[in-house]
Order: structure tokens, then sequence, then C-alpha cells
């Protein structure tokens, strides 16, 4: 009770004030977390088109993944300033909704960017395609197992857009495209990489047939090869998403099979742009698929898939 009298006291601040003049359009940005390297590049991305736009973003998030209440706060700070738009990557697809709406009253747009909110009220969502993204981990995880057996799922979380896509894009496509395979479990450690190395754990004990796991996004992937690593099973094939240093590491060690990069400088780089020209009265298309790839041992140095892996 206490919080919502909070918020909504920074909302009709923001609300009844107006926008103060000023030479350079600000525009902060409130990410999922700033612990993972992919974090750390959408800013890059943010930072470059800040300087591009001469314009004045800001960039953080909470310390990890599961802090809902604490992103929410964040936002609330961000919006009391009267920026001229604010992007925003949920950690919880419902709980800023009434934010973002105060927001939308006060004509400040709203531009989702990595994981989306359920409601019409950004302007627009830049983003991975993360249905298909994990559809084609399955499709690469059958054909590493041969098509047939068990395999699981470590994922960060089941409130962000991002948690539930990547989960129904892998289970769904390996219901619909290999039946043969069973996905005996999905289990979440919240991004990170300890908590999700003690689930894998757990998940080898419980299922000692299991072929392959996938980590759904930097440090449920990290967290899963810590976990194989651990129980001995080099006979499970692992598939993440993202990249980074460990990452990158564990696919040239051959501890990873592959995984699926995004391409989080051009997250940040497209999320301020459309705030630019959303601010600018200019055309924004619904939605920005800033793309995927696939990356292995055999084809990590090429130059396409060098330019969106980070470290």
């Amino acid at each position: 009770m206490l919080k919502q009298i909070v918020l909504a006291a920074v909302g009709a601040a923001f609300l009844s004030a107006p926008a103060m003049a000023q030479d350079t359009l600000f525009i902060p940005l409130i990410s999922k977390g700033f612990q993972h390297q992919f974090w750390q590049a959408v800013k890059q991305g943010a930072d470059k088109a800040a300087d591009e736009f001469d314009v004045r973003v800001t960039f953080e998030g909470p310390d990890n993944e599961t802090m809902v209440d604490r992103q929410i706060d964040m936002l609330a700070a961000a919006l009391a300033n009267n920026p001229q738009a604010v992007g925003f990557a949920a950690l919880d697809s419902q709980a800023a909704i009434p934010l973002l709406r105060q927001a939308q009253k006060a004509g400040i747009p709203v531009i989702a960017f990595d994981s989306g909110v359920d409601s019409d009220i950004p302007i627009t969502t830049t983003s991975t395609d993360n249905v298909a993204a994990a559809a084609l981990a399955a499709d690469k995880m059958a054909e590493l197992i041969g098509n047939a057996g068990q395999v699981a799922v470590v994922a960060h979380d089941q409130t962000s857009r991002t948690g539930i896509d990547r989960v129904d894009g892998f289970t769904n496509r390996m219901a619909e495209a290999h039946p043969d395979i069973e996905v005996v479990t999905v289990q979440y450690g919240g991004g990170d990489q300890l908590e999700s190395t003690e689930i894998t754990k757990a998940i080898l004990q419980g299922n000692p047939e299991i072929k392959g796991i996938f980590g759904a996004n930097e440090g449920s992937a990290i967290g899963v090869v810590n976990g194989v690593s651990e129980m001995g099973r080099d006979n499970v094939v692992i598939i993440g998403y993202d990249s980074g240093a460990a990452q990158k590491k564990a696919i040239r060690d051959g501890v990873m099979a592959g995984a699926i990069t995004q391409n989080p400088v051009g997250i940040g780089y497209e999320t301020v742009k459309a705030a630019v020209d959303a601010i600018r009265n200019a055309e924004v298309p619904p939605s920005i698929d800033t793309g995927f790839y696939w990356y292995d041992k055999s084809n990590m140095d090429d130059p396409e898939i060098a330019a969106v892996l980070y470290d």
C-alpha cells in the first residue's frame, strides 16, 4: 500500500509538472539489469545513438533480474524527471503498466526494448524475435541429439516477455517438429548463474537419461555449463542464448555446442533512434526486429557473426 501511495505521488508530479525547456532531449532507459555483458552492449548502442542524435541518455537497471520492485522504482524516478521519452525493458510484463499509462497520459512516448509489456502503450518494441530464435535453438538441439531423447530448459523468468517467448518458442517447436524429443522440465533461475548452476545439477540428478539442456539467457547458459561440468556430464549437449566472454569460451572449448546471439548494440541504438523519432513526430514502426544468429565454433569468427558477439 505504501509503495502504491508513493508511486501515485510520483505519477502526479510528472503529470502535473510541465516538461522543462531543454536544449538537449532527455531519454532515460530502464533495463532489466546491468550484471550481464548483454546489457552493457545494449548501453553501448544507446550511447552511440545518443552521440549521433545529440540527445542525453541515461541507462540503469536493478542489480539482478528478479528485482521487479526496484525496477519499478527506477521507472518512477525517471518519469518524475520529465523526460521527453523513455525506454523500458520490462522484468514483469504487467507490473509497470500503471506507470506507463501515466506516462502515456503525460505525452511521454514509451519505447519498449528487449522485453515488451502486455499493453499497446509503447509506441514500438525494439527486440529480437525471441519465439523464432528459440525455435532455431530447438532445431539445433534436435539435430545434435539425433532427433530423439529427453531435454530440459533453464530460463531466467516466467514474467518477462523474453522469458515467456523463449520458453514457448523452444518447447512449442519441439512439440510440433520433433515429437520424439521430450522436454522433461523447464526451470527458472532468475538469470543468476549460481542459482542456474544448482538448478542444472538438480535436473541432471533427477533425469539421468537427459541428452541436452537449453539455457535461455546469458546467466542461465553459464549456469548450465557450470552445472554440467560439476556433474561430469560432458555427454550433455548445451545450447545457450546471448554471447559474452564466458559463453564464447565455452563454445571454443567444446563445452557448449553453440548459442543464439542477439544484436544488443543494435537494440540499444534502435531504441534511442525510435525515441527521437517519436519525440519529433516522425513515423515509428510498431515493432523493430533487430535480428538473431546461430553461432558455434565453426562460424563465430565470420565477420557477420563476430560483429554481433560481445564480451
